[in-house]
């Protein structure tokens, strides 16, 4: 299976920069497109990084792009009722006939995160069994009719969903996370989804999730390995390095040295970011969502289209 490249559209840094019109958003997934992107990826936040709310932009998108999937990267589950997620989904994933892929993380523990959590009434301490049963009802629901189900935290009798995503079984659904929930998790779904900490991380503990994988019964390519990863690209590697830290620091509120000790980034020439991206493919990732750190976005686009991804042996 060839390697896949994404591109993050930066609906966070949209909102900071106080530009929140979408018409410059829907723009650059045009532009993945065109250049040959073969995914656009959308975070998620409703009030620790305020945002655009994904699933409403991917719609947009799905009406005006054809070929790229659309992801969420990554949604966190635990904040919607299942139901109405599963419901939201199946609609997009009908709109955009059958290009949806749903991202999904745990949270990261943070005080700003567990506010959100707060704000819209999900206690903190359920994030993870909230989590794992409103997957466990969307692939039922997306699945089956008269869905019935007994959990910790949702109960459901003789539900059915209508319509159904446009993909049988309803889109795969991508494990974010580098923590034994996510490791372990990632073992029963599609891909596993990390943003780090490195590459090195990823080729040691990929064949695990692998491994678990068969031993559960599931073919050897059941779950794809991906990652998301963060780039500043330019001449001057001391320029690149000064973009990439003023970016995380801006939009995480935190020293850069912290988020660079948990998420995957490369702050450098081309050539180098090329090497380090074929480290992540040889070790078994076949999907790469590329957020480019500040700067033109449009241009960086061009620029990793024509001069980075050819580059790389799929």
């Amino acid at each position: 299976m060839p390697c896949e490249f994404g591109l993050l559209i930066p609906t966070r840094e949209a909102v900071m920069s106080g530009r929140p019109e979408t018409g410059p958003l829907l723009a650059l997934a045009d532009r993945a497109e065109a250049t040959g992107f073969d995914a656009v990826w959308i975070g998620d936040s409703i009030t620790a990084r305020p945002r655009h709310e994904p699933l409403t932009l991917m719609a947009a998108i799905a009406g005006r792009t054809r070929r790229v999937k659309i992801g969420t990267a990554v949604l966190l589950p635990a904040l919607r009722p299942p139901v109405v997620l599963a419901h939201i989904v199946g609609t997009l994933d009908r709109a955009a006939e059958g290009r949806v892929i749903l991202g999904v993380g745990i949270a990261a523990d943070n005080p700003a995160i567990r506010r959100e959590f707060a704000a819209v009434g999900v206690p903190w301490e359920r994030r993870v069994g909230r989590f794992l049963e409103t997957l466990e009802i969307c692939r039922a629901l997306w699945t089956r009719d008269h869905v019935s189900f007994a959990g910790k935290h949702f109960t459901l009798e003789d539900v059915t969903m209508e319509p159904k995503p446009a993909r049988a079984g309803g889109p795969p659904i991508w494990i974010g996370g580098s923590g034994p929930t996510g490791l372990r998790e990632a073992a029963r779904w599609d891909a596993w989804f990390p943003t780090g900490p490195s590459v090195e991380f990823f080729a040691a503990e990929f064949p695990k999730i692998q491994a678990a994988a068969r031993v559960a019964g599931r073919p050897a390519d059941a779950v794809t390995g991906a990652a998301y990863v963060t780039v500043a690209l330019d001449a001057n590697a001391a320029t690149a390095h000064a973009r990439l830290e003023s970016f995380l620091e801006t939009y995480y509120a935190a020293p850069a040295r912290t988020i660079m000790a948990r998420q995957a980034t490369y702050a450098g020439p081309i050539d180098g970011c090329a090497e380090w991206l074929q480290r992540w493919i040889d070790a078994g990732c076949r999907h790469l969502a590329l957020r480019f750190a500040g700067g033109d976005q449009l241009a960086q686009v061009e620029e990793a289209a024509t001069k980075l991804l050819p580059r790389l042996s799929r």
